[in-house]
């Protein structure tokens, strides 16, 4: 296995990120790499009922207070995982584009996602791990994320 030095982990600031987080830490500590951490916000704009775009006058959505919020998000993550000192990035954009544009960009030779491992229609539909696995220029790793179903209390 060659040696890495500059690894992207892309987290979607869910629960289960920080175990992907973890794994990349541990990679990149492993390596002597760097360590950028990648959350892409993403918003959709509402259709109407005839599935039209609603105009901006009617839908006005603050990006700026869209990646603020992200950002604390994405750096109380960091800290608590204790990789305060890896690269913290949060960009505007379509996940699967933005990922691989940012490793690209950045000179990375190694991306890191979470995949849930979807089967039958969610498999067809396509997933952000599926398309960066199939589009990437480096190597990419797929970190199994567990999906924790916890029954109500009786």
């Amino acid at each position: 296995m060659s040696s890495y030095s500059n690894i992207l982990v892309a987290v979607d600031l869910s629960p289960t990120a920080g175990s992907v987080c973890e794994k990349a830490a541990s990679l990149a500590k492993l390596h002597g790499a760097l360590l950028t951490v990648l959350y892409v916000a993403e918003y959709v704009p509402p259709l109407d009922i005839a599935y039209e775009p609603v105009t901006p006058a009617d839908w006005m959505v603050d990006e700026g207070a869209l990646v603020r919020r992200a950002t604390e998000s994405l750096n109380a993550l960091t800290d608590a995982l204790g990789i305060s000192d890896a690269t913290r990035l949060v960009e505007l954009g379509i996940p699967k584009q933005t990922i691989l544009h940012t490793a690209q960009e950045r000179g990375c030779d190694l991306i890191i996602v979470g995949s849930h491992g979807r089967h039958g229609i969610g498999r067809l539909l396509g997933s952000t791990a599926n398309s960066i696995l199939h589009n990437a220029a480096c190597d990419v790793l797929a970190i199994r994320i567990q999906d924790r179903h916890v029954d109500p209390p009786a």
